[in-house]
């Protein structure tokens, strides 16, 4: 890939970046010629990424000072057009989201050995607490408390606070921790005595969050982040010494490494790898100078996880064609492919999307036609036994629980059921209710409906469809519609309950989600289907499921608000080039849209490792013109595009800064009759935005306010299409 030459950016003129506070900024154009595998594309705003980007993650005041301007405007311009006009609707929707949150909330106490550990809030506190109290008392609010960390006291004085890991020792006398303080992604591990509160050692810095304890309680396992940002080596740190050794080190750029432990806390497990393959390495939990020994070497395109149960490594893998995945089992000493042995066969359609282990039953959590299930097998006889669940649209997951015990933990709640923790004894088949989330200000599920549709897709398939509204919300296509969609790297958007959306459900909106090619809502298939050359299939399915829901009284054409984040951002601005006219609004979260050139830039941390979703356009011609086809800020043109608010974060590693910096410019000077186009950089943090729990709360009522205001919803401001016409 070459560069023609370029002039050196200079300071963007003030008076005319903005000229008024309501006047949206105007990006000067200074126009690159990138030559790549025989093509040649011309980019006016690459001036918009700092050079010194990786110093920028780090620390944004290093940010050159013309785009430090640029954001600034952009900001002042959102504010003034879109924050200020709807100042009032903003409070009333922070003032709502927050009456439903239970300002001194707490966790369910997990035990684990003589404790019980949790996480509970202060009133008006907006980081975590975490304590514990003895195990025998978890479940007496009235016992004695030992505090652990305080969450509100360790982020006082800082703009950014994002808490990655927190673990005591199997001793019960340490507490590991890792913080973020840019919202770049470099986490500090520290050490401190639960006894004293007394620092134990140096603090690592550096890290990318994630560690693992030895079984001594003096040997801390941490995972290095490299200057380009990726995680890439597992480092041993000894407590007593400070030392750090160095037990594995990834030179594929491409694959990324992690740590843990099995459930049995007998070994320590590295995993490395990519989106489609990796491999795991092992070692005894209590060795002092460990020999990671390989389970498989990698294999293109054959993922497995690896689960310590019943005295053999239980491997979960879609080896030979096991496309929604099987169960295999080998022995610890030879666990190589040629000594796995099928203990749950594939079955076509049915998902296995995890294994999680209790000293005699073996849980698995599964994905059949969009609706998970827990499965339990017992370990003498085999049998196995499910859990079942009533609604049509509905969340499972697996809590944490004792190793030894016959009671594990899982989480259940649906679009209008707050979040339950059930404890449930897989012996008895008997299930204890922990805890319903409170919601304040009150809530009824039955003010609700949730169902569950199956949209046509272009090409014959069916697109499940999670709906949300209020039981007298009528069908008849008068209310305004919220879609929302992701479709990539196999996430699937689950069937969740969300206090804050309440806010756009009770004021009249339909509120769905569309459950797109690119995840794995129907299988491992769906997934493989919405990658790569077929991209594609996840734009026209979240487009074929608006139209689908209009068509059927769920909306109507241009009062439809899409709604998508990273991923979901490019699936935005995808959506947005193929069919404008469907939507009133466009509420793109850090999006991934300029996907030419972060594919073509092997130094930004996720390029490598993401060749294998979206395919590889520096060697690749084929999978240059396909994602061209598709890239947002490349195919931007002079149509009627609705209104859009969009948002990045200037310490994002993930999506930087410069997308949707750059998409907005390029919007506005190409269709300059389309819009209005807000953009709203957070120039205090990264991919997550705010990290406080009233913070964050701030941004979604920006985004809401916005929502209601692009279908003519909103006091103060109107930016619909019938206010166009």
């Amino acid at each position: 890939m070459t560069e023609s030459a370029a002039s050196t950016p200079q300071a963007v003129d003030a008076e005319e970046t903005v000229s008024t506070a309501l006047t949206p900024p105007t990006a000067k154009r200074e126009p690159v010629t990138i030559e790549q595998v025989g093509r040649t594309r011309t980019d006016p705003y690459q001036w918009m990424k700092d050079e010194n980007w990786q110093q920028v993650m780090r620390d944004p005041s290093v940010l050159r000072a013309d785009i430090r301007e640029y954001l600034e405007a952009e900001n002042a311009y959102t504010k003034a057009a879109l924050e200020d006009p709807t100042e009032g609707l903003r409070e009333t929707l922070l003032k709502e989201m927050r009456g439903r949150i239970k300002e001194d909330d707490s966790s369910v106490p997990a035990k684990d050995g003589p404790y019980a550990y949790y996480v509970r809030y202060r009133e008006g506190g907006e980081y975590p607490i975490y304590a514990r109290r003895p195990a025998d008392q978890a479940f007496d609010d009235s016992a004695p408390e030992t505090l652990l960390f305080d969450g509100d006291k360790e982020a006082e004085g800082k703009s950014y606070f994002s808490i990655r890991g927190m673990d005591n020792s199997p001793d019960h006398k340490r507490l590991a921790y890792a913080i973020d303080t840019q919202g770049s992604e470099y986490y500090t591990i520290s050490v401190r005595d639960i006894e004293t509160g007394e620092p134990v050692g140096t603090p690592i810095e550096g890290t990318y969050g994630s560690f693992e304890w030895g079984a001594d309680s003096d040997l801390l396992y941490w995972v290095e982040r490299d200057d380009m940002g990726r995680p890439t080596a597992v480092f041993q740190r000894d407590l007593n010494t400070g030392e750090d050794v160095e037990i594995y080190r990834e030179e594929d750029p491409g694959f990324f490494v992690g740590v843990g432990k099995t459930e049995s806390e007998d070994y320590i497990m590295i995993e490395t790898g990519g989106h489609t393959s990796g491999e795991v390495w092992f070692f005894p939990a209590d060795a002092r100078t460990p020999e990671p020994k390989l389970v498989a070497p990698r294999k293109e395109d054959e993922e497995y996880d690896v689960t310590h149960w019943n005295g053999a490594f239980y491997i979960l893998t879609n080896a030979d064609g096991a496309v929604d995945f099987k169960v295999m089992k080998a022995p610890i000493d030879q666990p190589g492919r040629e000594n796995w042995e099928e203990v749950i066969p594939h079955r076509p359609g049915t998902l296995v999307l995890g294994l999680d282990a209790y000293k005699d039953h073996l849980v698995r959590l599964e994905r059949e036609n969009a609706l998970p299930r827990i499965v339990i097998r017992e370990r003498e006889s085999g049998d196995e036994h499910t859990i079942e669940m009533d609604e049509a649209a509905y969340q499972l997951g697996l809590g944490s629980g004792e190793y030894d015990s016959t009671v594990m933990r899982y989480n259940y709640e649906s679009p209008a059921v707050p979040d339950q923790t059930y404890d449930y004894d897989m012996a008895t088949r008997e299930r204890v209710l922990r805890k319903t989330r409170e919601i304040p200000s009150g809530h009824n599920p039955e003010d609700y409906v949730v169902e569950r549709l199956q949209a046509p897709a272009w090409d014959g398939e069916t697109v499940p469809v999670t709906i949300l509204r209020r039981a007298d919300t009528p069908v008849d296509g008068s209310a305004p519609l919220l879609l929302y969609g992701y479709g990539s790297y196999g996430i699937t958007i689950p069937a969740s309950f969300s206090s804050s959306r309440l806010s756009l459900v009770d004021r009249g909106f339909i509120y769905a989600i569309a459950h797109v090619r690119g995840s794995q809502a129907k299988g491992y298939q769906w997934y493989l289907d919405g990658k790569l050359d077929k991209k594609e299939n996840t734009f026209k399915d979240y487009v074929s499921s608006g139209r689908y829901l209009v068509e059927n009284g769920y909306g109507s054409e241009g009062r439809v608000v899409g709604m998508g984040g990273s991923a979901g951002g490019l699936l935005m601005g995808a959506v947005s080039n193929m069919d404008p006219a469907l939507f009133g609004g466009i509420v793109a979260a850090v999006p991934f849209v300029d996907v030419v050139n972060t594919m073509s830039d092997e130094s930004l941390p996720l390029t490598p490792p993401e060749w294998p979703e979206w395919g590889n356009p520096i060697t690749d011609a084929e999978a240059y013109d396909t994602i061209m086809a598709y890239s947002p800020y490349d195919q931007v043109s002079d149509q009627d595009y609705p209104a859009m608010l969009i948002t990045g974060g200037l310490s994002d590693p993930r999506v930087t800064y410069w997308e949707p910096s750059k998409w907005a410019a390029k919007l506005r000077h190409e269709a300059p009759e389309g819009g209005p186009y807000f953009l709203r950089i957070n120039m205090d943090a990264g991919h997550g935005g705010s990290t406080g729990r009233f913070e964050g709360l701030k941004e979604t009522a920006v985004e809401y306010a916005f929502a209601l205001a692009a279908v003519g919803k909103a006091e103060g401001l109107d930016v619909s299409r019938a206010a166009e016409d």
